[in-house]
């Protein structure tokens, strides 16, 4: 894999300080250096080796629409949380799972939601936005769902599962969305 094709496979979807991206990122000592990442955590996959002055964190769930995401939300939350207050409050983490695709949004979805007071539909549209491959399964975006009736007592986001086509999941979460996400969402 190319350096251009390594820099592209991690996306900053809460600048300045939160990326998402694959586990082969979590490896890679140059992407890491030149994105000033301190922090690692691994959703349920494991890089296959560590970079020097990293700190790498791991919570374990499987990419089923069985297993249960915020099992592992409330510690994945205070590790992000820890990671961003490090280094006098400008600490960069990435979050990774296998693709970056499913299990690492969806944590950080819990987060910007529990931390951030955003809706599911704004946290998630903020992620979609900046890495348009995301597609938490249905269990996770269903978890997700029950957490910000938790948070919010209202669901900003009907949906049972986002579109297969990123276009489509893109045209979900417009730009000129996010302000407004106190109205709820109708299908």
């Amino acid at each position: 894999m190319g350096k251009r094709e390594k820099n592209s496979s991690i996306s900053l979807v809460f600048p300045p300080s939160i990326l998402i991206g694959p586990a082969s990122a979590a490896s890679s000592i140059s992407l890491l250096q030149a994105n000033s990442i301190a922090h690692v955590l691994s959703v349920g996959t494991s890089p296959s080796s560590k970079a020097p002055g990293v700190a790498y964190h791991r919570v374990s769930v499987t990419d089923s629409p069985s297993s249960s995401i915020m099992k592992i939300s409330g510690t994945a939350c205070d590790i992000i949380e820890t990671a961003l207050q490090s280094n006098n409050g400008t600490g960069r983490i990435l979050v990774h799972c296998s693709a970056g695709i499913s299990r690492s949004p969806a944590v950080v979805a819990a987060y910007l939601m529990k931390h951030h007071d955003m809706s599911l539909r704004a946290a998630l549209g903020q992620i979609v936005r900046a890495r348009p491959q995301v597609s938490p399964n249905p269990g996770f975006l269903r978890e997700l769902k029950e957490l910000e009736l938790q948070l919010r007592g209202m669901l900003s986001l009907e949906a049972e599962e986002l579109p297969k086509r990123e276009k489509d999941r893109l045209a979900m979460f417009p730009e000129e969305y996010q302000e407004r996400q106190e109205q709820p969402y109708n299908d």
